[in-house]
């Protein structure tokens, strides 16, 4: 697979056979607030929800399309904690998108998708490379255990194949940084609430106090510490801003009106 240069290849040590790739905002045709930074013409918005001209998103889906063996299948994401199947029906109209944050794929050719603008997307397969998943983790959905849902769903198919699944690897891909992210003290308390009791340390530590009454929090390291209770340790990743780094990526808390990037993995055919 040759790549766009605008796109991210993960950095991580998956076996051969699984590919992933994360857009950028860069190599479209999408203008304004779907644009490149400062409104200028060539975003490559994916998102079919948030306003943009539908012919310009329909190019820039096909720009992708041609760097993948199957049409991805996109989600109505909820923010929840709802895994699907990926299949070859992901050009299936917007309004037959299943409603769910996650999605794997066992099968090659399967293309599994999520789109964030912010959110959190983290790219999961296990050491084997028999099977492939995708998350979308916003705080909510981040708190309530789509990881460990994603994660769940993964295991049966390789348990079903007779390995253990106990070698997973996970990239989180570009987010909303640790210094942007600022929200208020209920989602502190929803995440140590959460925490069972050896993880609360590191949740702790994953608010800092900003303006009052409010943390910074970092949703990488919170992500971290979930893939440990699901049993993933080896993480790569999680060194991207997309609120900081406005000529990459588009960014929700940064523009309100924005486009929407990919990420997605599958295994080759």
């Amino acid at each position: 697979m040759h790549a766009d240069p605008a796109w991210i290849v993960p950095s991580w040590p998956a076996p051969a056979r699984v590919r992933a790739l994360s857009t950028t905002r860069q190599g479209g045709v999408s203008g304004g607030p779907y644009g490149l930074a400062g409104g200028r013409p060539g975003g490559l918005n994916l998102g079919t929800h948030v306003g943009d001209d539908a012919q310009a998103v329909a190019s820039n889906r096909a720009r992708l399309a041609e760097a993948l063996p199957s049409s991805p299948r996109w989600l109505e994401q909820v923010h929840g904690c709802a895994v699907v199947t990926a299949d070859t029906g992901g050009a299936a109209p917007a309004g037959d998108a299943p409603r769910a944050d996650a999605s794997i794929a066992c099968a090659a050719g399967q293309v599994c998708a999520v789109m964030t603008a912010d959110c959190l997307p983290v790219l999961l397969c296990d050491r084997a490379g028999t099977v492939v998943g995708v998350a979308h983790a916003g705080w909510r959905g981040l708190c309530a255990g789509v990881i460990e849902a994603t994660l769940d769903r993964m295991s049966q198919p390789v348990h079903a194949a007779g390995g253990n699944g106990s070698e997973w690897l996970a990239w989180l891909g570009p987010a909303i940084g640790p210094d942007a992210f600022e929200v208020g003290a209920e989602v502190r308390a929803a995440f140590l609430e959460a925490a069972l009791p050896g993880e609360r340390e590191a949740v702790e530590l994953a608010f800092r106090a900003g303006a009052k009454g409010k943390y910074l929090a970092d949703i990488y390291r919170l992500a971290i510490t979930r893939l440990a209770r699901a049993g993933c340790t080896q993480v790569f990743g999680g060194d991207r801003c997309t609120v900081a780094e406005a000529e990459s990526f588009y960014s929700y808390r940064r523009d309100g009106t924005t486009g929407r990037m990919a990420s997605l993995i599958w295994l080759q055919p």
